[in-house]
């Protein structure tokens, strides 16, 4: 198992509800069963992780052909259409790459992007232009060509219903050509390597033009396997196709199913009751690991976070008020209340385990200067109320609690409100913003964090549900969107930390590690970005 010390401190909503949902619970996971469960020798905190493959597999032989794979995913599929989907790990993005593939795939060990469906994918010079190339004789499950004229549809197709990417890719892509059968060329408004990223996820998941008849849709893609069966929020069964481009898979089919709760789905793994799983809940992901279960850790950051409405007349307007909050809330002080200790608080938007880590402090515990602040704001009139939303679930109420005890510590009088339940804080969060502050997540990708900080923090970002607004900020964004080199990236990023210490654009209060995780049975899955998992060359022996 991969471990490590600490150095230092440890520093999407989307546009539709159900998108918004998934990224909330998404945050909500890494603390509901945070104090509970995991083995004796499990170990002890989050921190003991870092990204990347544990208990790896030695040569498991030759492929064995047959059989069914049960996964369980974190959330339950309600939809086989990428354009109403985020297409992340941990809201469907494996279950539909598993029926359209994606053209591009992220490599999270060796930390590039490789052709997947695609033959390959060049930039020009100046990277204003993306060369795209098919591989010959791709085609859909009702036979129909996978051609450059199919990839252009559907990613027009994609952006003209206002999929969650689709904003950022139509700002930033001018045009696309298709000189040949087999070529799409990308040509881009300013130098963006993002396309790589985008095309390993919804839009690079391609619908076949015979899927879209009128209003009625049919899941028709290029993927190892097709539709048999889907019960929305039950399970969905697909069968493998032997005209697969890559070859005719050796499974013969994938059962998707969603089981509540990250104990109980680690409990499905070790009876043998599901093969593979995505589990975003801490304990149960330690203890299987522990257990010996092969995994990817993925650890995004952003993934504990809370937002404070900005909006006139809410105390979150005020940038001192979002000051004290931060200086107020201790995230390890939360950590020990909510996780038993055994998270990964922080203040910083990237921690040490991210390769974006850079070393700007972040803006620190400091209940005296949150008091200062706090006064100077009730000097010019406010009255020191704020209400944090919450809903009543064991550790969500913990939570709550010790929010409210901090706050109150340097002066705010919180009040907590519950919601109904999951849904309707969602709803009252990203869609209402009937709110002064609640957790939530953004969760950004190790593959490329633009895409998600550009749409949850530039002003009037489809995913910036806070109102926050900052010139600087958008220059910032703009600047990392056209940087090209990591090194550039990781510079912008450093300004982007600096910025965010004085503007407070959330509370970060840490991250929430996840893993795609199989049986020792199970051989060949192959990790993408988001935590998507493929099965074209999955096997169980």
């Amino acid at each position: 198992m991969s471990r490590r010390s600490r150095r230092g401190n440890r520093g999407l909503a989307a546009v539709t509800l159900a998108v918004a949902g998934s990224l909330f619970l998404a945050s909500c996971a890494g603390n509901n069963e945070g104090s509970s469960g995991g083995s004796a020798d499990a170990p002890q905190t989050g921190s003991d992780l870092t990204i990347g493959l544990v208990n790896k597999q030695g040569d498991p032989g030759t492929p064995v052909k047959g059989g069914t794979l049960t996964f369980a995913g974190y959330t339950a599929v309600t939809t086989l259409d990428p354009s109403k989907s985020q297409a992340a790990g941990s809201a469907g993005g494996t279950e539909l790459a598993a029926i359209y593939d994606t053209l591009m795939r992220y490599d999270p060990v060796a930390k590039k992007f490789d052709p997947q469906m695609a033959k390959s994918l060049e930039s020009s010079a100046d990277n204003l232009s993306w060369t795209l190339k098919l591989r010959d004789g791709t085609k859909f499950s009702d036979g129909s060509p996978l051609d450059a004229q199919a990839v252009t549809a559907s990613i027009n197709r994609y952006v003209a219903r206002k999929a969650p990417q689709s904003a950022l890719w139509a700002a930033k892509v001018a045009s696309m050509d298709t000189p040949d059968a087999t070529t799409v060329v990308f040509h881009l408004s300013s130098p963006w390597t993002g396309i790589q990223s985008m095309l390993s996820t919804g839009p690079g998941m391609i619908v076949a033009p015979s899927a879209q008849q009128g209003d009625q849709f049919t899941p028709i893609g290029a993927g190892a396997y097709k539709l048999e069966k889907f019960a929305p929020n039950e399970e969905l069964v697909l069968t493998a196709r032997p005209d697969y481009y890559g070859g005719a898979p050796q499974l013969d089919k994938l059962r998707l199913i969603s089981i509540v709760g990250g104990q109980p789905t680690a409990d499905a793994l070790k009876t043998g009751g599901v093969d593979a799983a995505y589990v975003r809940t801490l304990n149960p992901a330690l203890d299987l690991i522990d257990a010996g279960y092969p995994a990817f850790v993925d650890i995004p950051s952003l993934g504990s976070i809370a937002n404070v409405n900005m909006a006139p007349g809410r105390p979150g307007a005020d940038v001192r008020v979002r000051q004290a909050m931060a200086y107020a809330v201790d995230p390890q002080t939360l950590n020990t209340r909510v996780n038993a200790g055994k998270g990964m608080p922080g203040q910083v938007i990237f921690q040490d385990t991210s390769r974006w880590h850079n070393d700007v402090k972040p803006i620190g515990v400091d209940p005296a200067k949150a008091k200062t602040l706090l006064d100077a704001a009730k000097a010019d009139g406010y009255n020191g109320k704020v209400t944090f939303l919450s809903y009543q679930e064991p550790a969500a109420q913990a939570s709550a609690l010790a929010v409210q005890a901090m706050l109150n510590a340097v002066g705010f009088d919180t009040q907590i409100e519950y919601a109904t339940g999951p849904g309707d804080l969602v709803k009252r969060m990203y869609v209402d913003r009937n709110y002064d502050i609640s957790s939530a997540a953004i969760n950004l990708s190790e593959a490329d964090p633009f895409e998600r900080l550009y749409s949850s923090l530039r002003t009037g970002g489809p995913n910036n549900t806070t109102g926050y607004s900052d010139p600087e900020t958008d220059a910032l964004l703009d600047k990392l969107g056209t940087a090209v080199t990591d090194t550039d990236k990781k510079a912008v990023l450093a300004q982007i930390q600096e910025r965010a210490n004085v503007t407070v654009p959330w509370q970060v209060w840490g991250n929430v590690p996840n893993i795609d995780v199989w049986a020792k049975n199970v051989n060949g899955i192959k990790q993408s970005v988001d935590g998507i998992m493929l099965f074209d060359t999955a096997w169980k022996s």
